[in-house]
């Protein structure tokens, strides 16, 4: 049995869901004076010391007794008692359903799974059909609330996100988006949706008796599916899904205005997840397969390709290439891992006629077929501007670091701060992110991985008159108490925003901290991170969140780490091929340093 897991030295033990949500802590709001210096000491690597000390004045002032501050702190800690969780709504609305860009590349993170030996189509069809049994599986213990709940250190994690992932979808609105699920309808979907040449099809994945389809059914009918869809000049309608949101919104009220158009969307939403069937990639060289599979899982290519293959709104879409190239891409306004993917072994049992998938129809009017083509240009201007390379470092993986009894992420969090201030000869606003799943309705934190001490470590590691070890060992240790802090619920950012947005709630004039350059430039992330560890060997992918940034995903496996490191071709001074082998350069510099470092200074 093949398990993808995208989590983090989790044990699982059977529970049931509801009665475990109630056990789970609410998220705390921090003390307030303790985000103002935490906000201060991020700021210092990162602003120049004319702005730090405006910032400190306006901070000094915002936390005066009776102030501002206070009676803002006093309105989060309220929401706090009354609410299940004082930012969930806050972060999906802020984070995800108020965002305009496109949701590809800017948004959506995309998973490459390992390469699959199939080359033809009984291949993809039988490796799809498996995956589909196996994702149902998955669904029932959902539905019969047996999926075991995780544990991260000993303490039980939120669970509400994997009753998220299914049957759910983003619509398009022209100025906020906003998610629907059917999961808890009086009749939920039974139907997921397969695409291929950009061709959406209903297939139910039940049996009248509400067993789920074996996968020799399936496999059945994905060959129905595949054979009433050969044609290749259809509209790529999919397209559509990826343009930027306000003008996604317009064409979609536009689209849907017809019936068989709105039968057709709400049959793609309602469904339990979507499988791309995808054409062959163009053939890329064995060094650069991996980047080329991780772009086909986050955009698919362009509009020539698998761009129109896909829906862009729907949560969770498993994409199968006829050349064996597999991964998925999610929406990730609900949820922040894709969910657990179990592959079952075979299963044959007697077979029942089925009836043939539903293809879903779409007229295409004269204003649909001109959305479609702006789509198409927008999307190809994304691809061509956007750059990635995705690498394995094979030297050595979590092994090394811990045989130093460091950290390993903060080893490599360390190395990218590193490899950063080579090429840009200055340190940058780092966004890192942390679980908050240790409590209710949890999400995410920022881990701010450029610190005062790696600001030090970094400025002094190419000096050769300065001992690094301590520094080193320093800047590794203050970004483990950042983590520890973070999933404790006690960082920053969560809290700074949710401030923000009290004031805002409260028709409030907005606090001067809220306008100052320094929390501007404390937003503008040039290194968006995150480490995604899986016991296979697959990597996520996902864009930079600022233009003259870089987004880098790992995966670090015992002897060698999967990297993924992305950029906009657009900005001068970025490069993705660069920051990763900036990066590797890096990570065996630091090992060199350790090890020609006698133990005993340490």
């Amino acid at each position: 049995l093949v398990s993808i897991e995208f989590q983090w030295g989790l044990t699982r033990i059977a529970g049931r869901y509801l009665a475990h949500q109630e056990g789970l802590p609410k998220l705390p709001v921090p003390p307030l004076q303790q985000t103002c210096e935490r906000y201060l000491a991020a700021l210092t690597p990162i602003v120049d010391p004319e702005e730090l000390n405006h910032t400190r004045k306006l901070l000094e002032e915002f936390q005066k007794p009776g102030g501002v501050g206070e009676r803002l702190q006093k309105g989060l800690e309220q929401r706090g008692k009354k609410m299940e969780n004082w930012l969930s709504d806050w972060w999906l609305q802020t984070a995800y359903l108020d965002y305009r860009m496109p949701v590809v590349v800017h948004s959506s993170p995309g998973v490459v799974l390992p390469r699959m030996e199939f080359s033809d189509r009984q291949g993809q069809m039988r490796y799809a059909a498996k995956l589909i049994a196996g994702v149902l599986d998955f669904k029932s213990m959902i539905d019969n609330e047996t999926l075991p709940v995780e544990y991260l250190g000993g303490k039980p994690l939120c669970m509400n996100q994997y009753y998220q992932v299914l049957s759910s979808c983003r619509i398009p609105g022209t100025k906020r988006d906003t998610v629907v699920n059917y999961t808890l309808d009086k009749r939920p979907p039974t139907h997921i949706t397969v695409v291929h040449n950009f061709q959406f099809f209903v297939l139910d994945v039940y049996n009248s008796d509400g067993t789920p389809l074996t996968v020799d059914q399936i496999y059945i009918q994905l060959e129905k599916i595949w054979n009433s869809s050969l044609q290749t000049n259809k509209e790529p309608i999919g397209i559509l899904t990826s343009n930027h949101r306000n003008s996604w919104g317009k064409a979609y009220d536009n689209l849907i205005k017809d019936k068989t158009n709105q039968e057709s969307v709400r049959a793609i939403q309602k469904s339990i997840f979507t499988v791309c069937l995808d054409a062959p990639m163009p053939h890329a060289s064995d060094d650069m397969y991996r980047t080329r599979a991780g772009v086909q899982m986050l955009h698919g290519g362009g509009s020539r390709w698998n761009s129109g293959n896909r829906w862009f709104d729907k949560t969770l879409q498993f994409i199968i290439g006829e050349d064996g190239t597999c991964g998925l891409i999610y929406e990730h306004a609900p949820a922040e891992g894709p969910p657990i993917v179990c592959f079952p072994m075979m299963v044959r049992t007697p077979m029942v006629p089925l009836r043939m998938p539903q293809k879903l129809h779409f007229n295409i009017t004269p204003e649909i077929k001109m959305d479609i083509e702006e789509a198409k240009q927008n999307m190809n201007i994304m691809v061509h501007d956007f750059d990635m390379k995705v690498s394995v470092f094979s030297h050595f993986g979590k092994d090394f670091p811990k045989s130093q009894k460091m950290s390993p992420d903060a080893f490599i969090q360390m190395a990218l701060q590193l490899a950063y201030y080579r090429i840009h000869k200055r340190c940058c606003p780092t966004y890192e992110s942390a679980s908050l799943r240790m409590f209710r309705l949890g999400r995410t934190d920022t881990i701010r991985s450029t610190s005062i001490d790696s600001d030090k470590f970094v400025k002094a590691m190419d000096d050769p008159n300065i001992e690094k070890v301590a520094l080193l060992d320093k800047a590794v240790k203050a970004h483990r108490a950042y983590t520890d802090m973070a999933i404790r619920g006690q960082a920053i950012d969560r809290h700074l925003l949710g401030l923000k947005l009290q004031a805002i709630e409260d028709l409030a004039a907005l606090p001067e901290i809220f306008m100052d350059t320094s929390y501007a430039v404390a937003l503008h992330f040039n290194l968006s991170t995150s480490q995604v560890p899986a016991k296979t060997n697959c990597v996520m992918c996902f864009g930079p969140v600022v233009s003259d940034g870089y987004g880098v995903c790992y995966n670090p496996m015992d002897t060698h780490i999967n990297f993924a490191v992305s950029a906009f071709n657009s900005c001068q001074d970025t490069n993705a091929a660069r920051l990763a082998q900036a990066l590797e350069d890096a990570l065996l510099d630091i090992k060199t340093l350790l090890e020609q470092t006698p133990k005993a200074k340490l």
